[in-house]
């Protein structure tokens, strides 16, 4: 039962007194709660590493434009052009083509995607669209997806379109791994950095490709872009394959043999493992050095597998011998995988849980301090308020013996959670001016909270 004082003494005047007062000495219950260990805390936030990861996602996603890099404003239902490869310098180029990717966003979703322009490409036929249709229907984990296909004059010229989903701040193998290194600093001395990939994580890329070689040959499809500027890092170490379907529309006048498309497609994969083992895109040049090379720096597993992808086409090479080969270090992949799926998932459980006290601090900050409601200036220190702003209090406002302030965040999150739950359990809310003192439980905190908020959500919509 609340004091029936409180209600007629204003909320201020414990903090401008009309005469000099004594200090008064902290009681006990500011030291209600014991600090709980540490780690409590890191159970509700997601690690600073992802946190920073997902940022840096959101953030490029929504990246404007640079001015004066007269881009078209409108693409086919594309619009807020961004390029997503270096502007300037030398041109590069898709096999015979020139060829620049540009990451725009849907008007039919707000969602950004990636298209890759083909410049210059007369299309002869429409039909060769239809292969960009069977590419669309492959969903694999290993594979960037294949939105749709179609030409434009919108630069200026004939060019071929294809887009893509989206993956902001992906890079590509040759950028991780091959591309020259700035030299650091260590120990006071200029070091070169090391690029040789860990075997660890070179048999997780080849994994992850041939998975996504077999879902492709599966569907009787050739990849056709295994490359390692076209092979894209998305995540920690999560591998996926750009720019499908391309190869397929520019040469879809040659009609060559499936079978055939399908046996380079295990040989360039093959240069591709070459090319990560020696740190050079074109390893496969020198066959002996680069041999040696992987001879001297990986396991002959490593080497096993690579010289089986770039041997001649056989009936006894395909990818169903190549897993074959590497049986048992699928089980491993698929025991990180698993892990690495659990410990999202907990991570997401922690996110769930800032969700539920979020919306408990939001409905706090409706109600404490609220200068006025229903014609009622002093509506937030009256009634069940009152008991609210005390509870406030003895979350946020607590002091130690010496009167410092006491940040506790263990503390916080224990109350809020508590008041989540409404538990039985009591505590002693005092008001500032140590005149007032309430023995409440989180419960009834809770239906003060309900009740409180649910008069104001009735006041705001009439």
């Amino acid at each position: 039962m609340l004091p029936p004082e409180y209600d007629s003494v204003h909320p201020m005047d414990a903090f401008y007194p009309s005469q000099p007062t004594f200090v008064r000495q902290p009681l006990n219950y500011h030291l209600y709660t014991q600090p709980l260990p540490s780690t409590f805390s890191h159970t509700y936030f997601i690690p600073d590493t992802i946190r920073e990861e997902l940022q840096k996602r959101s953030e490029l996603i929504r990246t404007a434009p640079a001015p004066g890099l007269n881009l078209p404003e409108e693409l086919a239902g594309y619009h807020t052009l961004v390029p997503l490869e270096h502007v300037g310098g030398e041109r590069r180029k898709f096999g015979n083509w020139y060829s620049s990717v540009y990451r725009a966003t849907s008007s039919k979703d707000g969602s950004a995607y990636a298209l890759r322009r083909i410049e210059n490409y007369r299309l002869a036929q429409q039909t060769a669209f239809t292969v960009i249709e069977k590419w669309a229907r492959i969903h694999h984990p290993n594979i960037i997806y294949v939105r749709e296909a179609f030409t434009t004059r919108a630069f200026n010229d004939n060019s071929l379109v294809v887009a893509y989903d989206y993956h902001p701040n992906s890079t590509t193998l040759f950028e991780a791994h091959i591309k020259p290194k700035a030299p650091i600093f260590a120990n006071g001395r200029l070091q070169a950095q090391s690029q040789y990939v860990p075997e660890r994580t070179l048999w997780t890329y080849i994994v992850q490709i041939a998975n996504a070689i077999k879902g492709v040959h599966d569907q009787g499809l050739a990849v056709r872009t295994i490359d390692v500027t076209k092979v894209l890092i998305t995540g920690k170490n999560r591998i996926r394959i750009s720019s499908c379907g391309i190869v397929d529309v520019l040469t879809f006048d040659a009609r060559q043999d499936m079978a055939l498309l399908q046996q380079e497609d295990l040989v360039m994969f093959g240069r591709l493992i070459f090319a990560l083992c020696c740190s050079n895109i074109a390893a496969i040049g020198n066959m002996q050095k680069a041999v040696d090379t992987l001879s001297k720096n990986y396991t002959n597993d490593v080497k096993n597998v690579a010289l089986f992808l770039v041997t001649k086409p056989g009936p006894h090479k395909s990818i169903g011998h190549l897993f074959d080969m590497i049986g048992s270090r699928l089980l491993i992949e698929m025991d990180e995988m698993q892990n690495s799926v659990d410990r999202l998932e907990s991570e997401l459980m922690s996110e769930l849980e800032n969700s539920r006290l979020v919306r408990l601090l939001c409905k706090m900050g409706f109600i404490n301090e609220r200068p006025e409601f229903v014609h009622e200036p002093r509506w937030s220190e009256t009634g069940d308020r009152y008991i609210i702003k005390l509870f406030r209090d003895y979350v946020f406002h607590q002091v130690d013996e010496n009167g410092n302030p006491v940040v506790n965040l263990s503390h916080v999150l224990t109350c809020l959670s508590k008041l989540d739950a409404g538990t039985d359990e009591r505590i002693m809310l005092v008001s500032r001016d140590e005149q007032s003192c309430l023995v409440v439980s989180y419960k009834e905190i809770k239906a003060c909270m309900d009740s409180t908020f649910s008069d104001l959500a009735r006041g705001s919509s009439s």
